[in-house]
């Protein structure tokens, strides 16, 4: 049985063309999900947010393309395409499309 899904596996691909950017709603793509470990593309047209929230894991963003502005703890970041960030487990943070973008979030869990 694959770990991951959603994903063509021995073929040269590009992850941020696995989600498309659709106008009023942000697409995701779940590649993998255990109680260690979640990896998701995700996709956002500009102007679309995630509110503020937290998650129990550490999670490290990585911006495909466009760019986005991150929350973390009230402190704003301003990021774009193949630049990344670490969001830790338990502190609040929220996403905003500055642009359209898409960015690969891996989280990890004890």
């Amino acid at each position: 049985m694959p770990y991951l899904k959603n994903i063509p596996i021995e073929e040269k691909l590009k992850l941020k063309d696995l989600v498309e950017v659709k106008e009023g709603q942000v697409i995701s793509r779940t590649l993998v999900q255990n109680d260690a470990i979640s990896i998701t593309i995700f996709a956002f047209p500009k102007g679309e947010e995630l509110s503020e929230h937290t998650s129990t894991g550490d999670a490290l963003v990585f911006i495909l393309d466009g760019e986005g502005e991150f929350i973390i703890n009230k402190k704003p970041f301003k990021l774009k395409k193949e630049e990344s960030i670490v969001m830790p487990a338990d502190i609040p943070h929220a996403v905003k499309a500055t642009d359209n973008f898409k960015m690969l979030l891996i989280q990890v869990f004890n």
